[in-house]
């Protein structure tokens, strides 16, 4: 995370523009020479068509800038749609070449889980120390490429201890290239870590997201040549960094949790504070994560996202499923529940087609609602399945169109529900039901679309939950929405002490549960007294930063119950285009220097091993090695004029023979580079 001033040389007419693709709204901000927010605009997000709501975005804010566009000098955007394709297991089909693994390492590595395409094991690899320990099979390469390369999107690659040897991972991805035009991604590129099977998952992760990204980056070019813009294009990674979309295109894992990083960047940003919590509320999820001295804490051993673990840094992130726009719905014993599913709010589905504000008053006055009342579906304009549905989802997806449709009379079955959800799921249709955003419109507190949607929607809630209770009466409209609003206050406010807890080894919870703390905490985020003759308070040490377009509605009452000292920036409601185009490029590169044998330090350099008889010799060469793959790697990234710090981690060993002299085991040399990204406008 950067909060410096405007970066040496970058001219002060200079414009950046930042873009967020998120769940319910593509965000869009501009930025001038001296770094300051100078317009921002939002559009709805078309997820069948990215291009139209990113277009619609970018428009808004270019109309009010009061320069030409010609002063774009940057764009840079942050996306959820490697973090949503992870959760949803919507991945393309790849090929798997595996060098010198054995069954075991296959199965313990996960890579056959939800279909993994095409696994292929072929002779090869190297030992620890880096030496060869069998030839390559490149025959058994060339016939896999051969068998698997009409069928696939992509091809990963892994080899036994690649990240002390790369040579045949980088042999492999040649004869790969050399017999088709299709993404190759090596492990050893990935990650330094030495676990072969999670290296291998992570590769394989990467290789299945290229389509995802692809899609994006080819939108976004779309609308950058319809408004004549030509300007470099950054991506932001998971650890709030950037990347230039060309390396974003070959990495794609590295963008995994770019949204929630974005958000965190963006907070710092806004808020100038080095030091703080931060909590983004989107359209579908919460996230928050903690800033220490300006970086975000980090999980070094990669991100887990729905049970897949990379091994790409990313910040450490607490997610839960709820956002202004999560379906409120009642559990089979009455229970008012919020989330984690989205749903298209009823306010905006009314804004968008009056005509079923009809339908909704209908409901609003009958004695017993249908099941699945106040809820629609709808076909998203222009998707094709493309043949690819059951007999089931075929049944549905023809029972639908572009226009609203009650669930239940779609659906007809709780099947058939389920299969309107998985169509949802591939961005084939979309479901509208009752949501905070709903119950915020209904109180005042919100008032961007249709109220009398909204209103009807709570009414129909609150018949459901007299049917199912059986009541004489329900719940007024409004007391519904008081109590959908209490019920996101107190989750928000569970979440950001579960991310502050998990700071403090064991006293954060565990398996959802908060131990002998239970009672103290769970009335704290209730807003209740946990005794009687007691009066206890909590009182969050950071700063909160809340963000999102729905935090300033939650916020203020999650900081007043957690005792923090709350800040809703400026532009909050963007913060995520904002850290889009306000971080910074970082490259770290990692060399090891070891003693396989008595004397002699092995410099593992991606180049070729070389050996040296004296340490210090060898740690200097690592010096220069990382340095070297830092800076390159940084310029490639799209850093201008990158600085380099480099550090050294000993791992020293005693002689024995009750000998008190140790030696060098093992050194880390370390490179990090960093810079603001190049900028240039060419009208």
């Amino acid at each position: 995370m950067s909060h410096e001033p405007s970066a040496p040389g970058r001219a002060s007419s200079e414009i950046w523009i930042g873009l967020d693709t998120g769940g319910t709204y593509t965000d869009a901000v501009a930025l001038d020479g001296e770094r300051r927010v100078i317009a921002a605009a939002k559009a709805l997000t078309t997820h069948w068509d990215l291009a139209l709501g990113l277009g619609a975005a970018l428009r808004a804010v270019l109309a009010r800038l009061e320069a030409g566009r010609e002063r774009v000098a940057l764009v840079s955007v942050s996306t959820t749609l490697a973090t949503n394709a992870v959760v949803e297991s919507r991945f393309s089909p790849i090929c798997t070449i595996l060098i010198g693994f054995n069954e075991q390492m296959v199965e313990r590595s996960g890579l056959k889980r939800d279909g993994g395409g095409a696994i292929v094991r072929v002779r090869g690899g190297h030992e620890a120390t880096g030496e060869e320990a069998e030839p390559l099979d490149e025959a058994a390469i060339e016939r896999a490429v051969r068998e698997f390369a009409p069928q696939v999107a992509a091809f990963a690659v892994a080899g036994m201890f690649s990240v002390r040897n790369p040579a045949h991972e980088l042999r492999a991805r040649e004869c790969i290239r050399a017999h088709c035009a299709k993404p190759v991604t090596c492990s050893s590129e990935l990650s330094s870590q030495l676990d072969a099977p999670k290296r291998a998952l992570t590769a394989a992760l990467n290789a299945r997201l290229t389509p995802q990204i692809r899609s994006l980056l080819e939108a976004l070019g779309q609308v950058l040549e319809h408004e004549r813009l030509d300007a470099p294009v950054m991506v932001v990674r998971g650890d709030g960094t950037l990347i230039r979309a060309e390396v974003a295109l070959e990495y794609p894992v590295e963008t995994v949790l770019s949204g929630p990083a974005a958000s965190v960047v963006g907070a710092g940003f806004l808020s100038g504070l080095e030091d703080f919590a931060v909590a983004d509320m989107g359209g579908t999820t919460t996230d928050v994560a903690i800033v220490v001295g300006g970086r975000p804490v980090v999980r070094e051993e990669g991100a887990v996202i729905a049970g897949w673990r990379t091994m790409v840094e990313a910040i450490d992130v607490r997610t839960c499923g709820l956002g202004g726009d999560s379906e409120v719905h009642l559990d089979r014993e009455g229970q008012l529940r919020v989330g984690p599913r989205k749903a298209m709010p009823l306010a905006l589905l009314a804004a968008r087609f009056p005509e079923v504000l009809a339908d909704l008053r209908k409901l609003a006055a009958s004695e017993r609602p249908p099941l699945y009342a106040g809820r629609f579906a709808f076909r998203n304009p222009g998707r094709d399945p493309g043949g690819h549905l059951d007999r089931l989802e075929q049944r549905v997806w023809e029972s639908l169109s572009e226009a609203p449709r009650r669930l239940g009379d779609a659906a007809r079955t709780m099947q058939g529900v389920e299969a309107i959800r998985r169509l949802v799921d591939r961005g084939l249709a979309t479901v509208a039901a009752f949501t905070p955003s709903d119950a915020m419109h209904v109180l005042g507190r919100q008032h961007d679309w249709n109220v009398e949607a909204a209103r009807l929607g709570a009414a129909i809630l609150a018949l459901e939950e007299r049917s199912i209770r059986a009541r004489a009466q329900g719940d007024t409209p409004e007391s519904i929405c008081e109590r959908t609003y209490e019920h996101v206050v107190r989750e928000a406010a569970r979440v950001v002490l579960q991310c502050a807890l998990a700071q403090d080894p064991g006293i954060e919870p565990s398996h959802g549960r908060w131990g002998p703390l239970a009672p103290l905490l769970e009335d704290v985020v209730s807003g209740r007294r946990f005794s009687r003759l007691l009066d206890a308070s909590i009182r969050l040490a950071l700063p909160l930063i809340a963000v999102g377009a729905p935090a300033a509605s939650y916020y203020p009452e999650v900081a007043r119950r957690l005792g923090a000292q709350l800040t809703v920036p400026e532009h909050a409601a963007a913060c995520n285009a904002v850290g889009a185009v306000a971080g910074v490029v970082s490259e770290t590169r990692e060399v090891l220097v070891n003693q396989p044998s008595l004397d002699v330090f092995r410099v593992h350099d991606p180049a070729g091993n070389r050996d040296y008889p004296d340490a210090q010799q060898a740690i200097e060469h690592a010096r220069q090695v990382s340095r070297e793959l830092a800076l390159t790697a940084a310029r490639r990234a799209g850093a201008r004029d990158p600085h380099v710090e480099t550090s050294v981690i000993e791992r020293r060993a005693q002689a024995g023979n009750g000998s008190q002299a140790d030696y060098l085991a093992e050194a880390t040399v370390r490179s990090r580079a960093t810079g603001r990204p190049a900028s240039h406008a060419r009208g």
